[in-house]
């Protein structure tokens, strides 16, 4: 789940080549403070959110409007567009692999370094915040397609699991998604009842010993946004798998809060939904970690089952090296999927 910032520097050959010359028409980055109503809550998270957008070279012509893409970062990221990631953009643009758009990207950095795109009693409406609230901001300060047809949603990694998420759950918001190594569909591997994430979680009492460790980091994160417990100190959230010495004991009511937060146990319950979408796509790496092809074919054989349309793929790839870079897949799959499926204004 980790966004690596070296994977955003990248490929000397695209800063100095001919993509990058003058003639290449550049967007511009604008940031802004969101302060949200959905966001208050009593887990000490600041609803003050730094959002960042980009706008298309072409932004200001008169009267031209345009679709926005909604792009849900990862664990530990922020709302920063950097600029490897600004300059995939305009690439984009400029080789016509898709038609001029606009991008929003939130931080939901949290206290514990991701909201995972949930609406919690304990660290605020993140999910309401992200596609009701930022949605109406932006439709009333930037010069947008204003309906469903006008946005799409993606993410990677733990964005990923929030653009399905968020798609299964708003398909009057967004006409399509796209998923980009989606995290935690599933309690399987790295994260399985008997992973050593859950021993290891099970031994740390600290918040020190917390931030040492990443996967039990990440399990906090997740616990307080799906299992919260304001009267269980330190991390104020219950957990579905605890160890009694080497004994695994399993919280049947904690793991079902978890299974209804879960992709591929939340399709039965919003196949109605997902049917409404234009598109569906879900990729992931075959060299990521185990989890993430596991996760992916066990979502994409539930969609199959239920007669849902979706496309997914593997590909040769890790977990960040093929993202934002000239051969990636932001710029050469996730950009001109959402060509197909948006709708755009000409003029």
């Amino acid at each position: 789940m980790r966004d690596s910032m070296k994977y955003l520097v990248f490929l000397l050959a695209l800063l100095t080549g001919p993509a990058s010359s003058a003639q290449m028409p550049a967007g511009k980055v604008v940031s802004f403070v969101l302060l949200s109503k959905a966001l208050q809550n009593p887990g000490g998270e600041n609803p003050n959110r730094k959002v960042s957008v980009y706008l298309p070279p072409d932004y200001e012509q008169a009267g031209k409007r345009f679709p926005v893409i909604y792009y849900l970062h990862g664990f530990m990221g922020t709302d920063s567009i950097y600029p490897g990631m600004k300059m995939i953009l305009d690439l984009a643009i400029h080789r016509k692999k898709i038609q001029p758009f606009i991008l929003v990207q939130a931080s939901q950095y949290t206290l514990y370094e991701g909201s995972f795109y949930t609406n919690s009693s304990l660290t605020g409406n993140w999910a309401d915040f992200t596609a009701k609230e930022l949605v109406e901001y932006v439709d009333l300060n930037f010069k947008t397609i204003a309906n469903r047809d006008g946005r799409g949603i993606a993410g990677h990694s733990m964005g990923g699991y929030g653009a399905l998420k968020l798609a299964m759950l708003h398909p009057e918001v967004f006409c399509s998604t796209y998923a980009l190594s989606p995290g935690l569909l599933a309690l399987v591997k790295e994260f399985g009842p008997n992973s050593e994430s859950f021993k290891e979680l099970a031994r740390i009492k600290t918040h020190e010993e917390l931030k040492r460790s990443y996967y039990p980091r990440v399990l906090v994160a997740v616990a307080r946004a799906w299992s919260p417990n304001p009267d269980k100190a330190p991390f104020y959230c219950d957990v579905p798998f605890t160890y009694q010495g080497d004994s695994l004991l399993v919280d049947q009511t904690v793991l079902e809060k978890w299974h209804q937060n879960m992709p591929v146990y939340m399709v039965d319950r919003y196949a109605g939904n997902l049917r409404k979408l234009k598109a569906i796509k879900l990729d992931w790496g075959r060299n990521d970690s185990s989890r993430f092809p596991v996760q992916c074919g066990m979502l994409s054989q539930r969609l199959e089952n239920l007669g849902i349309e979706h496309f997914a793929e593997e590909y040769i790839g890790n977990h960040v090296n093929k993202i934002w870079t000239a051969d990636g897949r932001i710029l050469n799959e996730v950009l001109p999927f959402f060509n197909d499926y948006l709708v755009f204004e000409t003029k």
